[in-house]
């Protein structure tokens, strides 16, 4: 799907990041391991900007994307709000 053009390969990679927000969210869910959580928190909080960044590209080539995994609302609020640091301050 994301091989015919640029603007094709960024709606593919968003939608490679919903479904990896979603999928994770459910196991985060699924685990009482604190370990496991720290590891799936910080792969969420990574997804989460790859999705604001592939919306920012999208933008920036005037396609406005719809999300197809997530709600309008979870999708609003992950791309309405800055980028965070992840991993730990070490």
């Amino acid at each position: 799907m994301g091989s015919v053009s640029i603007e094709d390969a960024l709606k593919v990679g968003a939608l490679i990041e919903e479904t990896d927000i979603r999928d994770l969210k459910e196991r985060l869910e699924q685990t009482d391991n604190e370990d496991v959580k720290l590891v799936f928190q910080n792969l969420l909080c990574g997804s989460e900007n790859h999705l604001r960044a592939f919306i920012r590209l999208l933008k920036a080539y005037g396609i406005e994307y719809s999300p197809q995994v997530l709600s309008q609302e979870e999708f609003d609020e992950i791309v309405n709000t800055d980028s965070t640091k992840c991993g730990l301050n070490l």
